[in-house]
């Protein structure tokens, strides 16, 4: 038995209950995780927000954890191989993970590497795998200026991170509090707000060759079109109203290329987290009963960081 959150009906964060759950034993191709981790994002409320299929309810919170294996089902390989009890590990693209323990697909599974904590490890593919698609999107290579709205985000600090590596130069926008941490992860910080264009082109006399955006504005897409000629090569995670009339490329972890996308480059996120080449900034933690407060904070805050709950 374990305990789990679940979504009893769409809408706000009331609709959200802490239950008992039978885990069930793995079959082939499947594994039972004694959740250490689970990591929190955006999606886990808004998508009970937006959700209109009833026939999904009661609906499954939380898509990536950390833990350790208990049970595998019979020869069952976990995706990055092997696999036995006791294993520390994370899953990412998971159902239910707001949860004590979790039987889930061995394809989603990888060993966790010993230098990365249980919060972090629970944190690092959702906001990883989407950076690494934006910048895949865009065509960035090394040598180029690209523009990235939200920088001081989650998604947009492994942006930064993942663009350092690539030797690609980012024009980062924040909040002035936050020029520090655009700093820190490689990045060149401007401020959002009246006169952004200006700033921008200031910061880049060469100009930018493409632009990123996982805030969603209205200004953000504005000055993306302004500054970059080639459509293709403007990428927003956010603002999907205007990006059939504008022509620009929208993403999202429901869509078949992304998820494919994803899917494929999580060895290689987690081989650079091992490496200590991409850091994933957890600044809390609560406990698994406490999901709908931390919720709460992130729907209506910047935290700077990521959170995590932990299972007692």
């Amino acid at each position: 038995m374990a305990v789990t959150w679940v979504a009893n009906d769409f809408g706000g964060l009331d609709v959200f209950e802490l239950v008992e759950a039978d885990v069930p034993e793995p079959g082939p191709g499947q594994v039972t995780i004694q959740v250490r981790a689970a990591g929190m994002n955006p999606t886990d409320f808004k998508s009970v927000a937006r959700g209109t299929d009833r026939s999904r309810l009661p609906f499954p919170v939380g898509s990536e954890i950390a833990g350790v294996i208990s049970a595998l089902g019979p020869d069952t390989r976990i995706a990055s191989g092997g696999g036995a009890v006791g294993d520390e590990v994370l899953a990412y693209r998971v159902s239910g993970g707001y949860a004590s323990a979790l039987t889930v697909p061995a394809k989603n599974v990888f060993a966790k590497p010993a230098s990365l904590g249980f919060p972090e490890a629970a944190n690092l593919l959702l906001v990883g795998a989407t950076a690494a698609e934006m910048l895949d999107v865009v065509r960035a290579e090394s040598g180029d200026t690209i523009l990235l709205h939200g920088a001081s985000g989650s998604v947009g600090t492994s942006v930064l991170q993942q663009a350092r590596l690539a030797g690609v130069r980012v024009v980062g926008t924040a909040s002035p509090a936050n020029f520090e941490v655009v700093r820190r992860f490689g990045g060149t910080p401007v401020a959002y707000g009246d006169g952004l264009l200006v700033r921008v082109r200031e910061a880049t006399p060469g100009g930018v060759v493409a632009a990123l955006d996982t805030v969603g504005t209205d200004e953000a897409v504005e000055v993306s079109l302004a500054l970059v000629a080639d459509r293709n090569r403007i990428v927003s995670i956010a603002a999907f109203g205007r990006a059939e009339s504008e022509g620009y490329r929208v993403i999202g972890g429901a869509m078949p290329a992304s998820a494919a996308f994803r899917d494929r480059v999580r060895p290689h996120l987690i081989d650079l987290a091992g490496r200590g080449d991409l850091v994933v900034p957890v600044v809390r933690t609560f406990r698994l009963e406490q999901a709908r407060e931390a919720l709460e904070i992130l729907s209506r805050q910047h935290p700077g960081g990521k959170f995590a709950l932990i299972p007692d």
